[in-house]
């Protein structure tokens, strides 16, 4: 059903006669609720130390957990000690909780325990934001910058800096607001924050207007094994297996493509984003090799086979992002607040 929606939102059809009055209705409660915490009528929260949202205005994925490895591992790089909160999606905790390294993805989400996992910083989940960033704050006072995972949405935490993330291959589907398209807010929001990051190709937001723009590719690395970690190969020792490639992310496609750009071929098979895997979704696929992305090996870990290989990722980040977050940074510095 999410896939064949997904589809849906690229495009228009009659049924979106039908849905399109609802999506003005959802763009006026939207528009207005931003307005509301704007003017101080519904109260927001403001934390000790600033924050930096890495969110988006689409529904599901489009990169924002490479982005967030990315961006802690720079602010650590610039002498700040940053920790990352999260809603924690996918996991069913309740209470605001610490994510391990030991941590069930099913309790804490699979993009909370991948960070948490690369990145080596503390990170916090919960639905309410602000109660997991003060949890995180008293638990790690050294903490002088909070990384928000999404969030985008969330205005009862006050924000120093804002950054969204498009899936360059989807873009903004058919530019409609829920549930006749993918937009949780208008593109117009676009305008707003501190910076648009482009992931992949098509690299292109309204180039008429001053908006700072990044392009941003995943670069795969050497897989390693799901069991052992410690033992990895390259592409070229895999290819003269029998491949079976599964993806449960965002944009599968962009994985399977890797793949075949890295000399594989292999059969394929895509789940919708943030699946729950069980040992039962692999004893059907008669293969030498499965390769998965890191955020799915973090839901097979426990069930793994030696067979089971991992392509992890880094986000390479075009131009100076990081010139754009630092100056935000810096200036709030100097104002003292």
């Amino acid at each position: 059903m999410t896939l064949w929606l997904q589809k849906q939102w690229m495009r228009f059809t009659c049924w979106h006669l039908l849905l399109l009055p609802v999506s003005w209705l959802f763009a006026l409660l939207s528009a207005t609720r931003r307005q509301l915490y704007k003017i101080g009528f519904l109260k927001s929260h403001r934390l000790g130390v600033p924050v930096i949202v890495v969110g988006n205005i689409n529904v599901g994925g489009t990169g924002k957990t490479p982005l967030v490895i990315w961006l802690v591992e720079q602010l650590k790089l610039a002498g700040y000690c940053p920790g990352v909160v999260s809603r924690g999606y996918g996991g069913n905790v309740r209470q605001v909780t610490e994510v391990k390294v030991s941590s069930l993805s099913s309790e804490v989400g699979d993009e909370p325990l991948l960070i948490a996992l690369r990145s080596g910083c503390p990170v916090f989940v919960s639905s309410n934001r602000v109660n997991a960033a003060e949890a995180l704050l008293n638990a790690y006072p050294a903490c002088n910058v909070v990384v928000s995972d999404d969030g985008l949405q969330h205005y009862r935490m006050q924000r120093d800096v804002e950054i969204v993330v498009y899936d360059g291959a989807k873009r903004f589907g058919n530019g409609a607001l829920l549930p006749a398209g993918p937009l949780r807010e208008s593109i117009a929001r676009l305008k707003m924050v501190d910076a648009i990051v482009c992931n992949g190709q098509d690299f292109q937001v309204d180039s008429q207007e001053n908006l700072a723009c990044f392009e941003m590719q995943l670069e795969a690395t050497d897989f390693y094994n799901l069991v052992d970690a410690h033992v990895k190969c390259d592409a070229k020792a895999l290819q003269q297996k029998k491949i079976w490639a599964v993806a449960g992310i965002g944009n599968p496609e962009r994985f399977f493509l890797k793949l075949q750009q890295m000399g594989l071929a292999f059969e394929r098979r895509a789940f919708t984003d943030h699946y729950a895997f069980q040992e039962s979704d692999f004893s059907a696929l008669t293969a030498d090799v499965v390769v998965m992305t890191e955020k799915d090996a973090v839901k097979c870990k426990f069930f793994a086979h030696s067979n089971f290989w991992v392509l992890p990722v880094n986000a390479v980040i075009e131009n100076d992002l990081m010139a754009v977050v630092l100056s935000k940074l810096n200036r709030k510095k100097l104002n003292g607040s």
